[in-house]
């Protein structure tokens, strides 16, 4: 069960499948050793948007670009930045039922859906669904809401309105589009070297199974030809399929177990490449690296 103090812990308010917030810290290390403090931030694939909230809560990005296709997604956080008071009165007043659900899966479902009310059901949906699969998931504690878990569970209305609030304090720093991330990265290739930009795409092998936008193997490759001829640092993270790894040849690159909570395996082999100008930092995983590692890079980088 989410506590009130779970707001410092998680930056975003969406729950997401791929623990993209795990590697955090490693954005961080990777700024510092690259001298890159104070650069702008994108995330083609936003998402939950954890790191790019990460780095904008605390300073090592002066700007954050957020995208995502999904268009609940982007009128999510189009209301969290634009009208979050609006957002937290909805949040507050929200009847956790079964019959709410249902009422918001139908909403979610009709493309005439105002963008109020389609942003309400994305996060209604994302917080009371297994694994915050917005579409496809079920909802928490099944049906008949017999499990140790209920549809509640992940819906403590405090915290989630603390992190929406905080995220507004920040919205003049804050960009958000809704662009196909092709299109996007093409547009910022004028904008070479000003921008980090970290893509985290729709996992290759079970991409269809938890998002509602995903890729075909050309869809794949067209990301890897864009992001492979941009001039400016970036990070691409995705899991380690042998398909995958034949689209960044000559790549720096990083293996690394990450767990999954979307998926009957605990754990899976992900993958991270980097652009050729980026210092890699030297960790054995970029998950799971603690506070204090970062702290001391921050250290030794003023030393020098």
């Amino acid at each position: 069960m989410e506590t009130i103090g779970s707001a410092a812990r998680y930056p975003s308010p969406l729950r997401y499948p791929g623990g993209k917030g795990k590697v955090a810290n490693f954005l961080k290390l990777l700024i510092v050793q690259n001298d890159l403090s104070g650069i702008d931030y994108v995330e083609p694939y936003a998402g939950g948007a954890s790191v790019a909230l990460t780095l904008l809560f605390e300073d090592y990005v002066s700007n954050a670009h957020i995208n995502d296709l999904n268009p609940g997604v982007y009128q999510f956080w189009r209301l969290a930045i634009d009208d979050p008071d609006v957002l937290c009165r909805r949040i507050r007043a929200a009847d956790l039922t079964l019959d709410e659900w249902r009422r918001q899966k139908r909403i979610y479902a009709d493309a005439d859906t105002a963008p109020e009310d389609l942003a309400f059901a994305t996060f209604f949906l994302n917080r009371t669904n297994r694994s915050g699969i917005i579409s496809r998931g079920g909802v928490i504690g099944g049906n008949d809401q017999t499990g140790d878990w209920k549809i509640d569970a992940r819906f403590n209305k405090a915290s989630l309105c603390a992190r929406i609030l905080k995220i507004a304090r920040f919205a003049p720093r804050l960009t958000v589009t809704n662009h196909d991330a092709v299109t996007l990265l093409k547009a910022n290739a004028s904008r070479a070297g000003a921008a980090l930009h970290y893509l985290d795409p729709p996992y290759y092998l079970k991409g269809s199974r938890l998002y509602d936008n995903f890729y075909s193997h050309d869809d794949h490759l067209a990301v890897s030809g864009t992001v492979r001829s941009m001039k400016g640092p970036w990070v691409v993270s995705y899991d380690a399929d042998p398909e995958i790894l034949s689209m960044y040849p000559g790549c720096e690159s990083m293996r690394y177990i990450l767990g999954y909570s979307a998926s009957k395996s605990p754990n899976g082999t992900e993958v991270m490449f980097f652009s050729e100008d980026l210092v890699v930092p030297d960790v054995s995983s970029p998950a799971g690296i603690a506070s204090s590692t970062v702290d001391a890079a921050k250290v030794a980088a003023t030393l020098f």
